[in-house]
């Protein structure tokens, strides 16, 4: 006997409204994000199908999958619908993804400007609600010898302590470091306290002969250089 709350799966819907046929007929670029998430859940139950939970959800983040990508499994989970199983495939789909990303940044291994810092740094930013402070060190020819993460914090803010990065620095040999941090508000004005602490710690590379070559702001796949504004 069928129940209001009876799941429909995928196989029970009309036939032009099935995404994983669709997508067999008319290939993966054809299926709306919508559609693509419906793959993912599976099944709707008596209120709406897979790809109208799909579509509600999406409406309700303004059709922005970075939104989607920054959701806990807690926060997907209060969508009607959406129990555990669901959440954490979806979030592990949208993981894959971001993961795939990378392979452009992994093509940096030189600095030549702020642009190629966002290319190496952007995937370690990417969907965080909390700041995190990292490092790039570089040699004396700017070819990247590897980055750190220094610190990470709130939504307010993080505490970058000049004696870690320096000490990261030295122990890696480092001729020069570059700084970057994020603003989980996307806003990528830097505050007083960012500009008080890339004059701090340009003071101490310059005594220690390890320069601070730039201090990069994120947020929302966008970036500020301090260095490029004329801040540093």
């Amino acid at each position: 006997m069928e129940t209001y709350n009876q799941k429909i799966t995928i196989k029970a819907w009309a036939e032009e409204d099935r995404p994983r046929e669709k997508l067999l007929a008319h290939g993966r670029r054809s299926l709306s994000e919508a559609e693509l998430i419906a793959i993912l859940i599976g099944s709707g139950n008596r209120d709406e199908t897979a790809v109208e939970l799909s579509k509600r959800i999406l409406h309700y983040l303004d059709n922005d999958l970075e939104k989607l990508g920054r959701l806990s499994v807690n926060e997907l989970s209060k969508f009607k619908g959406i129990g555990e199983a669901k959440a954490i495939t979806i979030i592990a789909a949208l993981e894959l993804g971001r993961r795939r990303r990378e392979t452009e940044s992994r093509k940096v291994n030189r600095i030549t400007g702020s642009r190629d810092v966002f290319l190496l740094m952007k995937r370690h930013f990417a969907d965080l609600n909390h700041e995190e402070f990292w490092v790039v060190l570089l040699s004396r020819s700017n070819n990247v010898l590897s980055n750190h993460l220094i610190s990470k914090g709130g939504q307010s803010g993080t505490v970058a302590d000049p004696k870690v990065i320096f000490q990261t620095a030295l122990e890696n040999h480092a001729a020069s470091v570059i700084l970057s941090h994020n603003h989980p508000s996307g806003n990528l004005k830097p505050s007083q306290a960012d500009l008080g602490l890339t004059r701090k710690l340009s003071e101490a590379g310059a005594f220690l002969d390890i320069p601070v070559l730039d201090h990069l702001i994120f947020g929302d796949n966008a970036y500020l250089s301090m260095a490029d504004e004329g801040l540093m």
